[in-house]
């Protein structure tokens, strides 16, 4: 079932049910350090990415880090 989320401020449609499947969905690895997740303005601790269901409408941060100055 695919379903309208705005993630990082864009708006895209996706499948994914939970904060882990989208973050695999968007190429992130899951175990990386320096990964941060919020839904809909709340930080989601790491060890709840994988029990937290997204829903049509909510808004996903995915902040991760970079390098280069």
């Amino acid at each position: 079932m695919s379903m309208t989320l705005t993630v990082n401020g864009e708006p895209r449609q996706s499948a994914a049910a939970t904060v882990i499947a989208l973050l695999t969905e968007e190429g992130v690895q899951p175990d990386a350090k320096g990964v941060a997740v919020a839904l809909n303005g709340a930080v989601v601790r790491k060890p709840d990415w994988s029990a937290t269901a997204l829903a049509d409408g909510d808004a996903v941060e995915i902040v991760k880090p970079f390098s280069g100055g």
